[in-house]
């Protein structure tokens, strides 16, 4: 499950969210929540779903900050992140002298001249380009803002490199989560309000897909090929019973 978006809507949770979520762990179903967040590490993700009353340990909370620990080891690293999310970063080695990798996660206003400028020398020193996610944007109080996506892009096209994603809608983190699991594709469904981060993402990996109405979705944006499309994550658990 997603979760910024989909159990809650700028900060507050989506009408009848707790109630599906406890439903869904009464019926016996196992439950990761995989979220594209990257301004927050694992523990204050799980601390905030906690605060609005849904019921989360560390270890179901599947972040690309947490993936990108997995992928980058104990090697070297320019982590154009937020601070909070070091850590997250395991044994990475931070330093902004002759890096590795360059991570790339959400960093807001941060996102400066300077900053990004730093990170395209790094790049074209011989280093790794790898990217938390590339969502275009995100759901605020304020309406729909930059995310991520557009920055690494920007990278991309003065580097000459592609990214390495660790984020949805990468097959690798639903992959990711599947092992957590220990489960097959066909076992599980995502649900989520991003047609292309959640939904598309799952299929692509061989899971269903479940959109639902809420977050940053907007009318006309149903995906087509959805497993399922609800109003909102309140009606999941009498859909799936429904299917049983």
């Amino acid at each position: 499950m997603d979760l910024d978006g989909t159990l809650y809507v700028e900060g507050e949770p989506v009408i009848g969210a707790r109630e599906a979520v406890e439903g869904l762990r009464a019926s016996g179903l196992g439950l990761r929540y995989v979220t594209n967040t990257t301004r927050m590490p694992r523990r204050t993700v799980v601390e905030r779903m906690r605060t609005l009353g849904f019921v989360a340990e560390e270890g179901e909370v599947l972040t690309p900050a947490w993936a990108a620990s997995r992928l980058i080891g104990g090697r070297s690293c320019f982590a154009l992140v937020d601070k909070s999310l070091h850590e997250d970063l395991g044994g990475a080695r931070l330093t902004e002298d002759s890096p590795e990798v360059v991570l790339v996660g959400d960093l807001g206003e941060g996102f400066t001249y300077a900053r990004l400028d730093a990170a395209f020398r790094c790049l074209m020193e011989g280093a790794e380009l790898v990217a938390l996610q590339k969502n275009r944007c995100w759901q605020n109080k304020g309406g729909l803002s930059l995310d991520a996506g557009p920055f690494v892009a920007a990278l991309e096209y003065a580097s000459g490199k592609s990214a390495v994603v660790v984020g949805k809608p990468e097959e690798s983190f639903f992959r990711v989560a599947l092992e957590d699991m220990g489960l097959e594709a066909y076992e599980v469904a995502m649900v989520g309000d991003d047609a292309e981060a959640d939904v598309v993402g799952a299929k692509k990996a061989g899971l269903r897909g479940i959109q639902v109405r809420t977050g940053k979705w907007r009318p006309g944006g149903d995906v087509v090929g959805a497993d399922l499309v609800l109003d909102s994550v309140a009606a999941l658990p009498a859909a799936l019973e429904g299917e049983r």
